[in-house]
């Protein structure tokens, strides 16, 4: 299912700290990410229970699970309340399934544009996150991704730092960006300078984009994939 969200989607991930979680809303971004793998910036349900129920309304929570069994996914998403889930790592189709029959969201983590091809057509998958090489330039594939105007799913940016990101916002027909590392002072830890530019970037990169805003599901199009 679509998020309920409008202009550009902004996501601040791999937070470990009620104080960047709320710091990141009030900058402007739209959604939170909260790593339950074995990350550097892994944190416990717990936690993550005590941080979402200060959240303000609105504000869309993903839980981001890597090489996770789809039973630990559900019931971890489902019992904080999560907006949507973030897939990394491996997972068979049929766990993909099972995920998407019981939650409200998938975003699905690619490595490459070929990957992303791979999944677009996959009902169980709502959005595509795809990584953009942190301080490199795009490479072609990826470039042809963001321009590509029959992508049957929303694609999501990560990789991003707080000075590139204006450029792909302004130039390339994305739904969102997703801030992690290149926000940081360190793992987990949120640089709040880095933070409020990434997303200062990002805002006025929207309001003077070259490319429209993509819609989903397209006018006149339909958003069902086939497997």
């Amino acid at each position: 299912m679509l998020l309920e969200t409008e202009g550009l989607f902004i996501q601040v991930s791999g937070l470990t700290s009620e104080a960047d979680a709320l710091f990141a809303v009030a900058l402007g971004a739209t959604a939170v990410g909260f790593d339950f793998g074995p990350t550097p910036r892994q944190i416990s349900a717990h936690a993550v229970h005590d941080i979402v129920r200060r959240l303000p309304v609105g504000v869309i929570t993903v839980g981001t699970f890597y090489n996770e069994m789809p039973e630990r996914i559900v019931e971890i998403t489902n019992t904080l309340g999560l907006s949507a889930v973030q897939i990394e790592g491996l997972i068979t189709r049929s766990a993909l399934g099972y995920v998407a029959e019981r939650v409200r969201t998938v975003i699905r983590s690619v490595r490459s544009a070929p990957d992303a091809y791979e999944y677009e057509g996959v009902e169980s998958v709502d959005y595509l996150h795809v990584a953009a090489p942190l301080g490199e330039s795009l490479s072609p594939e990826l470039h042809h991704l963001l321009r590509d105007p029959l992508m049957l799913r929303p694609l999501i940016v990560g990789g991003l730092g707080h000075d590139r990101v204006a450029d792909v916002v302004g130039h390339y027909d994305v739904w969102g960006v997703d801030a992690l590392e290149g926000i940081e002072s360190s793992p987990g830890v949120k640089d709040a300078f880095k933070m409020g530019e990434y997303i200062a970037n990002a805002r006025g990169a929207e309001a003077s984009a070259l490319t429209p805003r993509p819609t989903w599901p397209p006018t006149g199009e339909s958003f069902e994939g086939e497997i």
